[in-house]
């Protein structure tokens, strides 16, 4: 992991950021940020190679990244209690609407960047 590859991440982040904010739109900026890597992925493949190996090193410590959320319901959990079945539902339908809306794009992708894997299927 390099600090070069970490900015690149970052700068996009900020990027997507500004855009959500000029734009006015609904999208969270670092989703429009991602989308905005991905093209500059695409155009430039060589900044995919650069951030691959930072990209790895946060994924393996992603887990970390849910303390504060985790942290965030023990505060409330009051709150939580009185409204645990449509927190529950919510949550059950979110969960497998983003498991299949992650599948899709992999897919996707995966046929984007490499044309061939799609013929084995």
């Amino acid at each position: 992991m390099n600090l070069s590859s970490l900015a690149v991440l970052l700068v996009f982040q900020c990027l997507g950021e500004g855009v959500a904010h000029l734009l006015g739109v609904a999208i969270p900026g670092p989703v429009i940020g991602l989308l905005l890597l991905l093209v500059a992925f695409h155009v430039v493949p060589s900044l995919a190679r650069m951030t691959e190996q930072t990209c790895w090193a946060i994924l393996q410590h992603l887990s970390l990244l849910f303390l504060p959320a985790g942290v965030g319901v023990m505060a409330v959990l009051s709150r939580v209690r009185e409204g645990y079945l449509a927190i529950s539902v919510g949550l059950a339908l979110s969960t497998m609407a983003a498991i299949a809306a992650g599948a899709w794009v992999t897919d996707r992708t995966m046929r984007w960047f490499d044309p061939e894997s799609a013929d084995e299927k």
